[in-house]
C-alpha cells in the first residue's frame, strides 16, 4: 500500500481594478443614459400612424327686424317773443269775516238738548221704577207663595191633629161604650134518652151576663122538652163574655138569651 502526498494549491486573490479603469466605467454609463434618455424624448414625440377625426363646422344664422325708419320732422316755426303785458298792481284782499251766530238760535239749540237731556233722565228714572215695581212684585209674590205653602201646611197639620184625635176620641167612645161579646160558647149535650127516642127540638134560655162576663140565673123560656131543660141550663152557665163598658165602666146585661138546637143528623 503506497499513498501520494501532492502539494495543496495555494490561493491567490484577484487584482482590483484601477482608479483610471472606474473613472471609464462611469462615463460610459453616464453616455448610455443620456442616449436612452434622448430616445425616449423622440418616442414620445412620434407621430401616430391614425388619422384624426375631421371637425365638423356649424354654420348659424339668425334673424333681426329692423324698426322702420322714423319720419321727417317737420320743421318747426319760429317763435316771435310776445312784447311784454305791464302788470296791475294787485288789490288787497279784505278777510272773509265769519257770519257771527243768532243768539236766539243758539238759545233754541241749547234749550232743545236740555230738554232732551232731561228726557233721557226721566226715562231713565221710569226704567228704574218700572224694574224696582217688578223686582217688589216677585218678592210679593215669593212671599205669597211661601205663606200659601206655610198655611198648607198648617192646614195638613191641623186636619192630621183632627184625624187622629177624632180616632182617639173614637177609640175612647168605643173603649168606654163597647157590647158585650161572647168569648167562649159550649154545645150542650145531646141527651141520651132523647137520641135513643129520636126526639129533637129547641130550647130557648134567658139569663144575665155579670161586669165579669159570666153568666147569673139561667132559665129556660118558652117551650122546652123536658129532655133538654137540663144539658141547656148547663151549656149556658158554661158561656164566657166580653163585658159591656159603658163611660168607661164595665156593667151587666140582663135578658140575654140563647136558642139551642137538638138535631139528630
Amino acid at each position: 500500500m503506497s499513498s501520494a502526498l501532492m502539494p495543496a494549491p495555494s490561493l491567490v486573490l484577484p487584482a482590483l481594478p484601477s482608479r483610471a479603469w472606474l473613472r471609464n466605467a462611469g462615463a460610459a454609463v453616464v453616455a448610455v443614459g443620456l442616449h436612452g434618455l434622448v430616445l425616449g424624448l423622440l418616442l414620445s414625440q412620434w407621430p401616430s400612424d391614425r388619422p384624426e377625426p375631421p371637425q365638423v363646422r356649424t354654420l348659424t344664422t339668425r334673424l333681426i327686424s329692423l324698426a322702420p325708419p322714423a319720419p321727417p320732422v317737420p320743421p318747426q316755426p319760429e317763435v316771435v317773443a310776445a312784447p311784454p303785458v305791464p302788470l296791475e298792481p294787485v288789490k288787497p284782499v279784505k278777510p272773509v269775516e265769519a257770519p257771527k251766530p243768532d243768539p236766539r238760535l243758539q238759545q233754541q239749540k241749547l234749550e232743545q238738548a236740555a230738554l232732551a237731556r232731561k228726557r233721557v233722565e226721566e226715562q231713565k228714572r221710569e226704567e228704574q221704577r218700572q224694574e224696582q215695581q217688578r223686582i217688589e212684585q216677585q218678592r210679593l209674590e215669593q212671599l205669597r207663595r211661601e205663606a200659601e205653602a206655610q198655611a198648607q201646611q198648617q192646614r195638613l197639620a191641623e186636619q192630621q191633629t183632627q184625624a187622629a184625635e177624632r180616632a182617639r176620641q173614637a177609640e175612647a167612645a168605643a173603649a168606654a161604650s163597647r157590647q158585650y161579646l161572647p168569648i167562649a160558647k159550649d154545645a150542650p149535650d145531646y141527651p141520651e134518652r132523647a137520641l135513643d127516642k129520636g126526639i129533637q127540638g129547641d130550647c130557648t134560655v134567658s139569663y144575665r151576663v155579670n161586669p165579669q162576663g159570666r153568666v147569673e140565673n139561667p132559665q129556660v123560656v118558652g117551650d122546652c122538652h123536658p129532655l133538654f131543660i137540663r144539658p141547656s141550663l148547663s151549656a149556658a152557665k158554661s158561656f164566657r163574655y166580653q163585658p159591656r163598658i159603658v163611660d168607661g165602666q164595665a156593667v151587666a146585661v140582663e135578658g140575654v138569651k140563647n136558642t139551642f138546637h137538638y138535631r139528630i143528623e
